[in-house]
């Protein structure tokens, strides 16, 4: 069982002057510092834009043995918009005028040759982290307009089939498809291609709550992001993260997931817990308190 938290350099975080020392300054610094507190990270900036090779490889090379990440995909292979000016420059050069213009550009509206290199461009970027042995899964989070359908499926299959090499894992943000209609088609999707559910916890009650379901679809790894349970705030759009997830856990809500992590344990070689609530040092407090928690259970 591993824990971590969502984002090394949240503003937010380091704001608060709660977690990293006054010395620790540039983002290198904060991962090495970070690094020493926990095992794992979700990598964030990815879904923004492409990093360079370079990049992953001073992730690497700043993280102990043992330490992995987990690298969100970027935005525009989950059918989310997508700024032309996230593009890789050469990729955004090549777009037809029409689109380059556009404020957002979707992966359907893209000339099959571009997407074909965005996807290349993507990979190449993780593949430092994979060599060295430091990548545990490439998150795809697909949005509330991801509906249910053999279209979707066949959409997941074909990402599967582009990151061949790398360990995908996926998050819906659509209820129905954890529907009493869809549920088990969706798990059975999933574990028909080995790829890990993502669970989460979230407010419930919420039309676009997802269910409390923590079903292990992998036997490699089953993951659980923590979303907060912020009711005011989980139905605004375009708000910062740092205000929709601002929430701090109890010790009883965090303690719901204890079983079910244990039980997650049972099946999945791998238990990845990330907190996502981002508001000054909320997620690395309710991080540590997650650890403390399962190290009390198993005494």
């Amino acid at each position: 069982m591993l824990c971590g938290i969502a984002g090394w350099v949240d503003k937010s975080l380091i704001d608060s002057k709660l977690f990293y020392p006054l010395a620790v300054k540039t983002s290198g610094d904060r991962l090495r510092f970070y690094a020493s507190q926990f095992p794992l990270v979700e990598v964030d900036s990815t879904y923004y834009g492409i990093p360079k090779p370079e990049t992953a490889e001073a992730w690497a090379a700043q993280t102990p043995a043992g330490f992995v990440f987990d690298v969100k995909s970027f935005a525009l292979f989950t059918n989310h918009p997508t700024r032309p000016l996230s593009l890789p420059p050469d990729i955004r050069a090549d777009l037809p005028a029409k689109l380059r213009e556009k404020k957002n550009v979707y992966l359907e509206h893209m000339p099959e040759e571009l997407v074909d290199e965005a996807w290349e461009r993507f990979r190449a970027a993780i593949e430092p982290l994979r060599v060295a042995g430091k990548l545990a899964a490439v998150f795809f989070q697909f949005p509330p307009w991801f509906l249910p359908s053999s279209r979707s499926l066949a959409y997941v299959e074909q990402v599967q089939e582009r990151m061949h090499g790398f360990r995908i894992a996926v998050e819906f943000r659509k209820p129905e498809w954890l529907d009493p209609r869809h549920l088990d088609g969706t798990i059975a999707f999933l574990r028909s291609r080995d790829i890990p559910y993502v669970a989460v916890d979230v407010p419930p009650g919420h039309a676009t709550s997802m269910p409390a379901v923590h079903e292990v679809t992998s036997s490699k790894l089953a993951v659980i992001r923590f979303h907060g349970r912020n009711h005011d705030t989980w139905d605004l759009r375009g708000v910062p993260p740092n205000v929709r997830f601002r929430y701090e856990y109890t010790d009883d809500e965090l303690g719901e997931w204890v079983p079910r992590i244990k039980e997650m344990e049972r099946s999945a070689g791998q238990v990845h817990a990330l907190m996502n609530n981002n508001y000054s040092n909320y997620s690395v407090k309710n991080a540590q308190q997650l650890e403390r928690l399962l190290e009390a259970w198993q005494k």
